[in-house]
């Protein structure tokens, strides 16, 4: 009985669908609605809100597998580690919320959580340098090391 009165339950619920946005232009203005609203409703596509998501893009590129028997014998040589730390989107969203750079970022992470740097240094490591200000006084001082493309290490120092 608790089994039926469950499965009706279910089947009595509406489907979660995705809800329909329909753009009018009037002479009053756009005007977003539900409903298609004249002949000229034009249907928009809304991204997914939902939380989750993913910034997949520190993940290493896959490649699809080979033919060609050339390609087999370089497939089998041990390739080098080139691809930055994987940072699960979680963790990765939360760093970049909070603008802070941690080991293994990509250049483009530190770009979001930190912007353009002032200062960069291409030898005999590869830095990036900002500045923090309080009031008009320089404050403090972040170093960012890439190793290879990826953060090796953040130092943060009093000027």
């Amino acid at each position: 009985m608790g089994r039926l009165l469950s499965l009706l339950l279910l089947l009595s619920l509406p489907a979660v669908l995705p809800a329909q946005v329909y753009r009018c232009s009037t002479d009053s203005g756009t005007r977003f609605a539900d409903q298609p609203c004249g002949d000229n409703a034009e249907t928009i596509t809304i991204r997914d809100n939902r939380i989750g998501g993913s910034f997949a893009d520190n993940l290493p590129e896959t490649e699809p597998p080979s033919i060609d028997a050339d390609n087999d014998q370089q497939a089998a040589r041990p390739q080098e580690e080139t691809t930055c730390r994987f940072i699960n989107s979680t963790d990765l969203r939360t760093y970049l919320s909070r603008n802070q750079v941690v080991k293994g970022m990509t250049k483009d992470h530190v770009l979001r959580a930190f912007g353009r740097p002032p200062e960069t240094y291409p030898t005999p490591q590869e830095t990036w340098v900002y500045q923090t200000r309080y009031y008009g006084a320089l404050y403090e001082l972040t170093y960012v090391y890439f190793k290879d493309g990826c953060v090796e290490r953040v130092d943060y120092r009093k000027p």
